[in-house]
Parts: structure tokens; C-alpha cells; sequence
């Protein structure tokens, strides 16, 4: 029945109807979001946009759908935490909770998540579904219990979601994997560091195809790719992570966040929730501000928004069809609509490369996403503007200096060249 609640909600739909969303699902994050786990939406966001990778193989993407959504069940109905607040130990008390679970969430039998109600064609979460299921012998219900290779297999396909917040730089630990590493099931492995480990960022040569392609369908198109244009321009330079720049349930991005000192003068860009529900002011170059008047010239706006200004940064070219902001305009681009756009401009440049004769450069760049201009921003402002790492790192988000350091790339001859002349004594 449509009213009828699950006592745990399925998360994620088939993959055929998980990019639709489901208003059932999306009242119920709401909820989680306004009263337990502040980014719960964008950690559905960042679940969905990782699922529907795995669409190509029907039994992965069932088995990670189901893994996740009784992680996520535990986190934010059982523990009110977010998957970036868990620790090893909690990781444990997860494990514990799988094998004891509450007896009213294990079903004996398996049902479809999501049901259609064949009048409307609305989907909705089946209430007869359980996120344990437990075995029968003879016709009765055995006591719920979890195998060794079903408990290993959960912990992996968690610590597998953790790589991908990871890559996403929505996290920098993977508890999932600490708790294997010293768990029964750990295997003594050594990481060997590549020297090529920065194949995420782009390089100088295919960054200017981006670039100058970009630029290129700016001039020819304006009406579409002006905004395409400022997008390139502020990933680059504020390395920004896509959900910092995509709406989302509670938070669409407005033209008030590009913001002046009173004292000093200076223009920066605010960020009011990033990774760890941290807020940061990230310096703003004189080339994307420039870059933002620009932008707002062709939007027909003054040039540079004042503090109250609540026009959306990025509005869609046509209304949405579906979701939160059906039949609107004037509405923000979400995750995937940017995600989208990015891919489809490294394409073209890609193919640009290719015609120019660099076939390996362009298929390196089909394999970069929009993630990966956070990558380019901050290791080109480190190793060819020579920005000071403090500084990469305030203006990056990262918690550490140490994560930092990680895009700094120097070769034997640099570091010859730099020890060549130090003197022993400053004074002398």
C-alpha cells in the first residue's frame, strides 16, 4: 500500500529508476537531514551517482544496493551519524548489529524494494521488504545468523563505497578497511608508491584543450556554453568538489556566495557546507573574477552580486522534467546535470586532442571526469604557480597539510637544482 511504511526504508531504486528519484525516499532523507545527519541528501547523492556505475553488472548492483542501504539504515536510523563521522569502532558496533539484528527487520523470504502502483505509476518502498533475510529449515525460521564470507563481503563492498568517497575527496579515511586491516580477515599487503600516482589531474597540454575548447563554444555558442565556460573556470580555480557547486535538497548555490572583505577589499567565494560540514572562504583569482563579470553580463546582471543577491549561479537551459524542481527554470543544475556537462566538454576536447595527433593524451582525458579539475587546480597552483601548500590547503578544504602535500611533484634535476647553492651559514 502506498501509505504504508517500512519499519526500515529501502534507499535506492532499480537501476532503471534510480536517476528519477523517489518522493517517498526523498521526504524520509529530508527528515534524517533536517533532525539527525545534516548532509544525509547528499550522501543519498553521492550512493545513487556511485550505484548507477554499476549498472552494467545486475548482480553487483544489487548487492551493493542492498549493502548500502542496510549501512546507511544503521547509520543514520541506529547510530544518527554520517558514513564521514564513523570510526573502526563503530565500524565493530555495525558488525555487531548485523549479526544480532532486531527481530522485525528480518523477512524469511525476498521481495521487490520498490512496488508500482499500476493506477499512477508511482513507485513506492514495499513494505513487506527487510534488510536481513534469514534462513528456513523443514518450514521454520531458523535464528538469524550471518556467515563468515557474508560478513566479509558486506564489510568489502563498504570499504569499496569508502574508495569512492575517497576519489570524491567527500571523506579522506576509509573506517571499512581500517577495521579489515586488523580484523581476522586481514591480508598483509604493502603499497608500493607509484611515481605516476598523479594520473588524476590533468596535464598542462590536455588542460589547454580543455580549455581552449570550452572557450571556443563559448564564442560560437554563448547561449549555451557561456555558462559551460564559468563552470571550467571555477572548478579550476577554487577546486571545488561538484556537490559544492550542484543543488541539492536544502542547499542551492546563489550568486551571494561570491562575496568582498569590507575591510580589505579582497573577493572570495564562500562555501557554506563542504566535506565534514565545514564552511571555507576560498581566494578568488583576478582571471575568474574577471570571469565572473563576464558571466554576468550575458545573464543580464550588474557586475559583481552584492551580499543578498539570490539569483542561482548555474540555471538550466530548460526546465526539469522531473525531481524537486519540475517544470522550473530558473532553477540550479544538480550533481548530475554538471557532471553531465563536464563530461561532455572533456569529450570534445578529447576529440580535439585526437585530431591534433595526441591519441594517448586523448584517451587519458576520456578517462578524467569533472572531479579530476579539482585535481589539475590544485597541482598546477602548486607545482607551476608555486602557491604556498598553507595556502592550497585553506583554500582546498583539506584537513590536513599531509593530504596536501600529496599533489606536490618535483623531479631529481629540481631538487638538484634547489640544494645546488644553500649555504651552510645564512650569516657568513
Amino acid at each position: 500500500m502506498l501509505n504504508e511504511k517500512p519499519p526500515v526504508y529501502p534507499l535506492f531504486d532499480s537501476a532503471d529508476f534510480i536517476l528519477a528519484g523517489n518522493s517517498f525516499v526523498n521526504q524520509h532523507i529530508t527528515t534524517i537531514t533536517l533532525h539527525k545527519v545534516p548532509d544525509a541528501g547528499l550522501i543519498i547523492e553521492h550512493c545513487s551517482d556511485w550505484l548507477f556505475e554499476q549498472k552494467q553488472s545486475e548482480n553487483n548492483y544489487k548487492a551493493y544496493r542492498s549493502e548500502l542501504t542496510t549501512f546507511l539504515h544503521w547509520c543514520f536510523d541506529v547510530a544518527s551519524l554520517s558514513p564521514i563521522q564513523v570510526t573502526r569502532k563503530d565500524i565493530a558496533r555495525y558488525i555487531n548489529y548485523c549479526e544480532n539484528p532486531p527481530i522485525d527487520l528480518v523477512g524469511y523470504f525476498n521481495v521487490a524494494q520498490f512496488k508500482t502502483d499500476k493506477p499512477t505509476g508511482i513507485r513506492y518502498p514495499n513494505s513487506a521488504w527487510r534488510p536481513f533475510i534469514g534462513k528456513k529449515k523443514l518450514g521454520k525460521q531458523l535464528p538469524y545468523s550471518l556467515s563468515e564470507n557474508a560478513l566479509k563481503t558486506k564489510i568489502a563492498i563498504v570499504s569499496s563505497f569508502y574508495g569512492y568517497l575517497n576519489s570524491e575527496e567527500y571523506t579522506e579515511r576509509n573506517p571499512a578497511q581500517l577495521w579489515l586491516k586488523h580484523s581476522r580477515f586481514a591480508v598483509n599487503r604493502k603499497y608500493v608508491k607509484n611515481d605516476d600516482d598523479n594520473h588524476h589531474a590533468f596535464t598542462k597540454l590536455q588542460w589547454s584543450y580543455v580549455v581552449s575548447t570550452v572557450t571556443e563554444l563559448a564564442e560560437k555558442e554563448p547561449e549555451k556554453h557561456q555558462r559551460s565556460l564559468f563552470l571550467i573556470n571555477i572548478l579550476y580555480s577554487c577546486y571545488l568538489r561538484i556537490s559544492e557547486i550542484s543543488a541539492r535538497a536544502g542547499f542551492s548555490p546563489m550568486m551571494s556566495q561570491f562575496r568582498k572583505d569590507a575591510h580589505n577589499g579582497i573577493w572570495y567565494f564562500y562555501v557554506p557546507f563542504s566535506k565534514s560540514g565545514k564552511a571555507r572562504s576560498i581566494a578568488i583569482s583576478a582571471s575568474l573574477l574577471d570571469g565572473l563579470q563576464t558571466y554576468r553580463h550575458f545573464l543580464g546582471l550588474s557586475d559583481l552580486p552584492n551580499i543578498n543577491e539570490q539569483h542561482p549561479i548555474f540555471i538550466r537551459h530548460k526546465a526539469a522534467s522531473h525531481g524537486r524542481d519540475s517544470g522550473e527554470l530558473n532553477a540550479n543544475l544538480g550533481i548530475r546535470q554538471i557532471r553531465e556537462e563536464i563530461d561532455t566538454l572533456i569529450n570534445l576536447a578529447a576529440d580535439k586532442a585526437l585530431e591534433d595527433g595526441f591519441d594517448h593524451d586523448s584517451e587519458l582525458m576520456r578517462k578524467l571526469s569533472a572531479h579530476n579539475i579539482r585535481h589539475t587546480g590544485i597541482t598546477h597552483d602548486i607545482n607551476i604557480n608555486k602557491r604556498p601548500l598553507s595556502h592550497v590547503q585553506a583554500d582546498a578544504g583539506h584537513e590536513s597539510i599531509d593530504t596536501t602535500s600529496q599533489y606536490l611533484h618535483t623531479t631529481q634535476t629540481e631538487r638538484h637544482q634547489s640544494a645546488a647553492n644553500k649555504p651552510l651559514d645564512h650569516l657568513a
